[in-house]
């Protein structure tokens, strides 16, 4: 098959005086930080479902995109297609991953036996291009939202029926992310959520959600498939209340049910921020809860409410999200999927390419800000010096759970002149302002 890309060679990195947009100017793949290449440390992934499948349409206008494979009516051909174009995509961009939903690779067709032949079709292309290639799957999910069937949710529908569907279709997507070598399985509860109470069962509805999660996990052992399992917190939208709002309600979910050994986090960028949180804090969240996993990079426009997946171009939320993972000691099996989509405006193929390499860049310059910034430890020591007092005398018996309410009674008593020490905010939103404008 033809190259969809034939303008584009593969994308070097030239350096930050480099004016070609089409070169890394942060991004060298090989370069080693703190012991490991940019390419380890970042793990970079490109989403199926935006790049090959996103046309640019919004509620008020249909998609402006104009695609190589545009030409191509029949759906089968056309999802082949796109499987060529992923992978020539990749390896010119030099991203070793990709993901998808299992409804991005291949159309649904008017029963479920027919599609799960579609899907088996296009996953054995699939592999036949992995022979080859360097590419590889870096995680599965599956599209319960979408199809009509799912307008009172998957897992949590007050339809069984609903609910048998979405288990059956994950099982055929857990068993392709096993074909296909996927390190991990992604669940993201896209209507897993209510409008209102006065319909809704709210304990079936959690409950059948931890049941369908522990299905999940005891297929994975029945199949063989040892990749990691993500959940992905997203607040809102699409349902006012979503059971899977942010990382801290996700972890008391899965301890509810038991479940807390099974999964971890995927964490996006702009559902950090519908939920009213720094990415930072989605991601520290998971790390001290020892459930980060993955990462979707994207960002979102602070002025508008809803998730407008633009490609990460801010340094800073890079660089505090970089110093994190660094703090979590990196990634095992998840990575930096670019869960974002060019905007309407940028309409032509080789959009998809600036896009790509301008969100490599901020997240390679966000790993080397980060990599100073946690070698020198200066914000550790601001943060060992702020809670000094726990290291010793009465704070040190209040964490080593030495006293009780009486004896700090007493304490308070005889030491009732509480002094505090300012916190420096201003100063140390200075240091890192620093580190960044650091060239």
């Amino acid at each position: 098959m033809s190259e969809f890309f034939s303008n584009v060679k593969k994308i070097q990195f030239e350096g930050k005086d480099s004016d070609n947009p089409l070169a890394f100017k942060y991004y060298n793949p090989d370069e080693v930080i703190g012991g490991k290449t940019m390419k380890d440390h970042l793990r970079f992934a490109v989403a199926y479902w935006h790049t090959f499948q996103g046309t640019g349409g919004d509620p008020f206008g249909p998609g402006t995109a104009i695609r190589p494979w545009d030409n191509i009516t029949d759906p089968m051909e056309l999802a082949k297609a796109k499987v060529a174009a992923n992978f020539e995509f990749c390896e010119k961009l030099g991203v070793p991953f990709y993901c998808f939903h299992d409804r991005d690779i291949a159309p649904e067709a008017s029963t479920l036996r027919e599609t799960n032949k579609r899907l088996d079709e296009i996953v054995a292309l699939m592999k036949e291009y992995m022979k080859t290639s360097d590419v590889k799957l870096l995680w599965g999910t599956t599209n319960a939202f979408s199809n009509p069937r799912f307008v009172h949710g998957a897992s949590t529908s007050p339809n069984a029926d609903v609910f048998a569907f979405a288990a059956a279709q994950v099982k055929k997507a857990m068993e392709i992310t096993l074909e296909l070598g996927g390190q991990n399985y992604v669940f993201w509860g896209g209507r897993e959520g209510y409008e209102t109470l006065l319909n809704t069962d709210m304990k079936l509805e959690l409950d059948n959600m931890g049941r369908f999660l522990r299905m999940a996990v005891d297929y994975a052992k029945e199949i063989g498939f040892k990749g990691q399992f993500l959940i992905e917190p997203k607040p809102k939208e699409p349902t006012k209340h979503q059971y899977d709002f942010d990382t801290a309600t996700v972890v008391g979910f899965l301890r509810a049910h038991g479940l807390e050994n099974d999964f971890k986090m995927n964490i996006e960028a702009n559902h950090a921020t519908l939920a009213a949180h720094t990415f930072q804090h989605e991601v520290y969240t998971a790390r001290v809860k020892n459930v980060f996993g993955s990462i979707d990079a994207n960002q979102g426009d602070l002025l508008l409410g809803w998730d407008t997946d633009q490609f990460p171009t801010n340094i800073y939320d890079t660089t505090l999200c970089m110093y994190e993972i660094l703090k979590a000691g990196g990634f095992t099996t998840g990575g930096l999927n670019f869960d974002s989509k060019v905007r309407r405006g940028s309409f032509e193929p080789i959009d998809l390419f600036y896009a790509h390499i301008a969100g490599m860049d901020a997240f390679a310059k966000g790993l080397k800000i980060a990599h100073k910034m946690v070698s020198e430890g200066k914000f550790d020591k601001v943060i060992e010096d702020r809670y000094a007092s726990y290291k010793s005398g009465i704070g040190s018996d209040i964490v080593n759970g030495k006293v009780g309410f009486k004896e700090l009674e007493k304490y308070a008593l005889e030491n009732d002149q509480v002094k505090n020490v300012s916190g420096r905010q201003e100063v140390l939103e200075s240091m890192l302002n620093k580190y960044i404008l650091e060239d």
